[in-house]
C-alpha cells in the first residue's frame, strides 16, 4: 500500500527548477560553459531555449578557422583525429577543405564528411603532394612532402589536413567546371565562369567573389580556364589554388554534384566566398589579403618564337627562335647550351622554364573581347638540333619568351619580402583601430587575421632552402596562434593585389596567375562593426 504521508509532486515543481537553475544562472557564467563545448554538443545547447540560443549566437558572432593535421598511420584514424580536433569547440561548418596523402581513398573521406557535417554544407578533398599544418595533438607545425613513397620518413599512406570554417557574413559554395564528354572546352569554360558570376550575383548583388579557392584536374590545362576568370573578374577578386589536383567534392546545390551529372566529368572545381547582401546587423566584415613568395630567376636574352609546333598529343609544344633583333634560327641544342653556359655549366642543378609573354583577346559568352597581356610559364622538356620541347600549349609564332631557373636565393628573399609586408599590414590595422578608437583599443574591437591558407611548390621545403618552415614562417611570424591550413602543388594558382607581393623579376607588367617554385599566401581578416 502507498504511503499516504509521502507528499505528492508540486505542480510548481518544474517552475521551481527552473528559477532555482538555468535560468538563474549569469549569462556571462553560460556563455563560458557553453564556448566550451565541442561544436557538435554546442549545436544541440543553441536548440534548448531562446536564451541558450542568444548566447550561442553571441559566442560565434566572429568568424572562425579551425584546423589539423594528422600523421597517423591508419587513414580512418587520421581523418578522425582530425576531426575530433577542428570540431573540439564550437564552430558552425560553413565550408570544409580536406588535403589528404596517396593513401587515402579520397571518396571515402568525402562520404566520411558528408556524414559528419551535413550533405549541405559545401567540401572539396583532394589528393596533395604535401601538407602544411600543426598536429592535432602535439600542436607542433610541420611542413611535410610525399617523395617517392616517404613523407619525412613517415610511411606513405599518412597524412592529412581538415580545415572547416565559419564565415558570418560571407555566402560560400562549390561551383565545378563540369565537361561535357562532346563539348570544347572552351564553351564549358565560359559556363564555369557565368556560374560563378551568377551564384555571386545572387547572394551580393555583384558579379565578383571576393575570394575562390580552386583545384583544377591535374590531366587539364588550366592556363586558359585562369585567363577566363582573370579576364571575368574584378581585380579584387582573390583566386588561389592547385593547379594539378584529384579531387571530389560536394556542393549545398545538388544539381552541381557529378553523382547527379554522369555525363559531365570536373575538370576543377571552386569554393566561391561572396559577401551576403542579407547579412545580420552586428556582424563585421570578411577581407581577404594575398601574397605571393616567388621563386624562379630570368636568365639569357628575350627571344622571340620563330616557328611553332604542337605534338598530336597536344601536351608539348616544339619551338624554334630568333634573339631579340637578329635573324638567326636558334635551335633547341643552341637555345639550352646558351642558357648552360650563362649558368657556368650548372643547368642540370635546376628546373627550367620559358616565360611566354602573349597578348591576347579575351572574352566569355557575349562579352565584348578585350585585350590582356599574360605571362605563361612552361616547364622545359628538352632540346635537339632541330627544336627546343616545353610542356603544354598556346604559344604562337611571334611571341617573346624569356628562359627562366628554380631559385632557392630568390626565393628566400622573396620570402622575407612578403613576411615583411604581412607586418606592415598588421601595423596598418593597428594603427588604423587606434586612429578610429578614442580610447584604449580593446582586443575585441581590432582588426585581425581569424585564418589563412599556404599553396607551396612541391619543389620547394626543406630540401630546397635547407631550413625548415621557410614557406609557413611569413604567416607563422606574423600571425602566430592564428589557425593555418597548406598543401604542396604541382602548381600554384594565384591572382591577387600586387601590393604584397614580393614581385622579383618574373613577368614585368604581363599577368601571371599560374606560377612555378612559388608561395601563395591567403590571409582572412575581420572588422568588428562600429558600436
Amino acid at each position: 500500500m502507498a504511503n499516504k504521508n509521502r507528499s505528492s509532486p508540486s505542480p510548481t515543481t518544474p517552475k521551481l527548477m527552473e528559477t532555482n537553475g538555468f535560468s538563474l544562472m549569469n549569462e556571462d557564467l553560460l556563455r563560458n560553459i557553453l564556448s566550451r563545448l565541442p561544436a557538435t554538443s554546442f549545436a544541440s545547447a543553441a536548440t534548448v531555449s531562446k536564451t541558450w540560443n542568444a548566447a550561442c549566437c553571441h559566442i560565434l558572432s566572429r568568424p572562425k578557422l579551425s584546423s589539423a593535421i594528422s600523421l597517423k598511420p591508419l587513414p580512418l584514424v587520421a581523418l578522425q583525429e582530425v576531426f575530433d580536433k577542428v570540431m573540439s569547440e564550437p564552430i558552425r561548418p560553413h565550408f570544409a577543405i580536406a588535403s589528404v596523402g596517396p593513401g587515402f581513398e579520397i571518396k571515402d573521406v568525402l562520404q566520411f564528411m558528408v556524414e559528419k557535417v551535413g550533405s549541405r554544407t559545401p567540401i572539396i578533398v583532394s589528393s596533395v603532394k604535401g601538407i602544411l599544418g600543426r598536429d592535432a595533438l602535439s600542436h607542433e607545425f610541420r611542413e611535410v612532402k610525399w617523395i617517392d613513397g616517404n613523407i619525412d620518413e613517415v610511411p606513405v599512406n599518412t597524412g592529412i589536413v581538415l580545415t572547416v570554417g565559419f564565415v558570418p557574413g560571407l555566402k560560400v559554395d562549390v561551383i565545378p567546371l563540369l565537361r561535357q564528354r562532346k563539348a570544347p572546352q572552351g564553351s564549358m569554360t565560359d559556363k564555369f565562369v557565368q556560374d560563378i558570376k551568377s551564384y555571386t550575383s545572387s547572394m551580393s548583388g555583384c558579379t565578383s567573389p571576393q575570394a575562390i579557392i580552386m583545384i583544377g584536374d591535374g590531366s587539364v590545362d588550366q592556363k586558359p580556364i585562369l585567363e577566363k576568370l582573370d579576364y571575368a573578374m574584378s581585380m579584387e577578386t582573390i583566386i588561389v589554388g592547385d593547379e594539378r589536383g584529384q579531387f571530389v567534392y560536394r556542393s549545398s546545390d545538388v544539381s552541381r554534384n557529378v553523382s547527379t551529372n554522369k555525363k559531365h566529368s570536373p575538370d576543377a572545381v571552386a569554393l566561391v566566398f561572396a559577401r551576403d547582401r542579407n547579412k545580420a546587423c552586428g556582424i563585421g566584415n570578411i577581407e581577404f589579403h594575398f601574397a605571393l613568395s616567388k621563386g624562379v630567376s630570368a636568365i639569357g636574352p628575350r627571344l622571340k618564337a620563330a616557328s611553332v609546333r604542337v605534338q598530336d598529343s597536344y601536351t608539348v609544344t616544339w619551338l624554334t627562335a630568333r634573339r631579340e633583333g637578329q635573324q638567326e634560327i636558334l635551335d633547341g641544342q643552341q637555345m639550352l647550351e646558351d642558357i648552360d653556359n650563362e649558368m657556368e655549366n650548372n643547368m642540370d642543378c635546376v628546373d627550367l622554364y620559358i616565360g611566354v609573354t602573349r597578348r591576347r583577346n579575351y572574352s566569355v559568352g557575349s562579352d565584348k573581347p578585350r585585350m590582356m597581356t599574360t605571362l605563361a610559364l612552361h616547364g622545359i622538356e628538352g632540346g635537339d638540333s632541330e627544336y627546343l620541347y616545353v610542356d603544354g600549349v598556346g604559344i604562337r609564332t611571334g611571341d617573346y619568351f624569356q628562359f627562366y631557373h628554380s631559385d632557392p636565393k630568390t626565393a628566400l628573399s622573396s620570402s622575407r619580402s612578403v613576411s615583411s609586408t604581412l607586418r606592415k599590414l598588421k601595423l596598418d590595422w593597428d594603427s588604423k583601430s587606434s586612429l578610429s578608437k578614442s580610447t584604449i583599443i580593446n582586443a575585441v574591437d581590432k582588426k585581425e587575421a581569424f585564418g589563412g591558407f599556404i599553396f607551396s611548390c612541391l619543389g620547394r621545403g626543406e630540401s630546397f632552402f635547407g631550413q625548415l618552415n621557410v614557406d609557413s614562417s611569413p604567416f607563422l611570424d606574423n600571425f602566430p596562434g592564428v589557425p593555418v591550413a597548406g598543401t604542396f602543388c604541382g602548381g600554384e594558382i594565384g591572382r591577387g593585389c600586387t601590393s604584397l607581393t614580393a614581385n622579383g623579376d618574373e613577368g614585368g607588367s604581363a599577368r601571371c596567375h599560374l606560377h612555378a617554385y612559388s608561395t601563395v599566401y591567403l590571409v582572412m581578416s575581420y572588422t568588428p562593426p562600429e558600436h
